[in-house]
């Protein structure tokens, strides 16, 4: 799309649905979700009165695709339709094209890692809180010795108990998607940086930022959730993930088991 597009109107329709016009293409942002449709992939747009419908281009003999946003003003709906298309009018290449992988979804609800993420790092966040909590205590009470000793030895608990369960429960993650959840292969987009695309089970084309990983990379997502994608690591890094961690967990819960336990009973001793 050229400049032009630039200057029609943003729409705004039901439920905080907005649709603008941007140099990428079309935007669609709704409440949990952003749908980019690049040029290559547009029919023609349809105003009919207070709604918008976005139409894909489709095949010969199948049906096209088509998005629709409602409760937008009508003067505005016309004049963006009518702006778009007459872009669309000057296109020369053939009408024969899917227009599907040229409709990207992508999610803006929190992802599975994205949670675990977050629990993670609350989590590392109010037990290295508590150690600084008990440091300062000591230190008031002119207990030097459990300082001395929570530094080592609660500091090494801390760092491997925290690393050991992120390997852990990334490593049962993936363990469960490869037994329950879809495998497909995504492929880079040509829109964002460090963005790939995917299709889901009806054919709409999801995408999700994951660094430069290579033209195609395997992803996994659990079959009632396609937006909750993972990419899984490597066989060997799963094993590491898996075994080192576990070992790192129960090495770190015996430290700081034995943390707790010395530093009561030098606080204790009077």
């Amino acid at each position: 799309m050229s400049t032009p597009i630039s200057s029609l109107p943003v729409l705004r329709g039901r439920g905080g649905a907005v649709l603008s016009a941007e140099d990428i293409g079309l935007v669609l942002d709704l409440p949990r979700e952003q749908v980019t449709f690049t040029p290559d992939g547009l029919g023609r747009i349809r105003a009919e009165g207070g709604s918008v419908l976005i139409e894909l281009r489709a095949k010969a003999g199948t049906t096209p695709r088509v998005h629709r946003i409602d409760d937008v003003d009508e003067v505005a709906a016309t004049a963006f339709a009518d702006g778009v298309n007459a872009i669309l009018a000057n296109r020369t290449d053939s009408d024969d094209v899917d227009g599907a992988p040229f409709a990207v979804v992508r999610s803006l609800a929190p992802t599975w890692r994205t949670r675990f993420h977050r629990r993670i790092l609350r989590g590392a966040l109010w037990h290295l809180l508590a150690l600084v909590v008990l440091c300062v205590v000591a230190g008031a009470l002119d207990k030097w010795d459990v300082v001395i000793l929570t530094i080592p030895v609660g500091g090494l608990a801390w760092l491997g108990l925290w690393i050991g369960l992120y390997g852990v429960i990334r490593a049962r993650r993936e363990r469960w998607l490869y037994r329950h959840g879809v495998m497909v292969t995504a492929t880079r987009a040509t829109m964002t940086r460090g963005g790939y695309v995917y299709p889901d089970a009806t054919g709409t084309y999801r995408g999700f930022l994951h660094g430069e990983a290579g033209p195609a990379i395997t992803v996994a997502h659990p079959p009632e959730d396609p937006a909750d994608v993972l990419v899984p690591v490597a066989p060997f890094t799963h094993l590491v993930d898996t075994y080192a961690g576990a070992f790192l967990v129960v090495c770190g819960g015996l430290l700081a088991l034995i943390h707790v336990v010395m530093a009561v009973v030098f606080l204790l001793d009077g």
